[in-house]
């Protein structure tokens, strides 16, 4: 990975300041056939150039072996290789975050990456959230932008990557996510979170109940799935992890709530489309067959 370098466990030096790379990754470029043309052009245009001129971007993508709904899941194999390798290596393809590192308290988990050519770095087993594991990996990358990757997000793919970080072509904005038009079984699923926005992207509200509320059953169908994808700029991710946990964000079990209460806007991009969030087996083969259509 150019411009980083690393122990000789296969974890960034502590310390170490990273710049976006301004050429292509060299490793993990795919792309899904559905993508087409233009996308891909768009993509490659701004891995040539600096996508957010001066601006440093990092990817962490945090990994904990011990999931409570699906145990050993970014472990286990889809298509031929490692679920979190999927993740890894869409965030790669984007050639927009330099470097790309998967967090991680356990050893498994790293020696597996490490095999793989994936940088990791070793994060405390008291991280109690994704948040929290990125927020202490921050602290051995030099960034100025850090995004957040579900390590459990096997279909996502590079064009996901643009839409996340071009909100922050505005100086105002601190905080970026992601939304897709929700599919009409996924209405009433409160696993399926809803978000609200204002005219100018910005959230007023995520839950996991079916908002807004058609009071009048006019038949509204422009419901918002959010994807549980952030980009943070870091004073944002360093008072966020400065924070505590808040009454909604307790309430509704959603850890963003925790800036919305204390006055931190977050800014919603579209997304090009869903992605299957891995927590069943079932997940697991949708996402399966979805992965083996892929070109490598």
């Amino acid at each position: 990975m150019r411009g980083a370098s690393f122990d000789d466990t296969g974890a960034i030096k502590a310390g170490q300041t990273v710049r976006l790379g301004a050429e292509p990754a060299r490793r993990g470029l795919t792309e899904r056939r559905r993508a087409d043309a233009g996308m891909r052009r768009f993509t490659l245009d701004c891995m040539a150039s600096n996508f957010i001129p001066g601006e440093r971007i990092a990817a962490v993508i945090p990994a904990r072996l011990g999931s409570t709904r699906m145990a050993r899941k970014v472990l286990r194999p889809i298509a031929g290789r490692p679920m979190v390798e999927w993740v890894w290596r869409a965030a790669m393809a984007s050639g927009l975050m330099d470097p790309v590192v998967v967090a991680t308290d356990a050893e498994e988990v790293a020696e597996s990456c490490r095999e793989r050519g994936i940088p990791v770095v070793m994060t405390s087993r008291e991280c109690v959230s994704g948040s929290d594991r990125v927020r202490e990996a921050a602290r051995q990358i030099g960034a100025d932008i850090y995004v957040n990757i579900q390590g459990d997000e096997p279909t996502l793919t590079a064009d996901f990557f643009p839409p996340l970080l071009g909100l922050f072509e505005r100086r105002e904005v601190q905080v970026t996510t992601l939304a897709v038009r929700c599919s009409t079984e996924e209405f009433t699923n409160p696993n399926a979170v809803k978000v609200v926005t204002a005219v100018d992207g910005r959230a007023l509200y995520f839950s996991r109940a079916t908002i807004p509320f058609d009071r009048d059953a006019t038949g509204f169908a422009g419901y918002r799935k959010h994807l549980g994808i952030y980009a943070y700029r870091k004073a944002a991710l360093e008072k966020f992890a400065a924070l505590a946990p808040t009454q909604l964000e307790k309430l509704e079990r959603l850890e963003q709530l925790r800036l919305l209460e204390n006055g931190i806007d977050i800014y919603v991009a579209e997304a090009p489309r869903d992605t299957i969030g891995v927590d069943t087996d079932e997940d697991l083969a949708r996402a399966e067959a979805i992965l083996r259509q892929i070109k490598i």
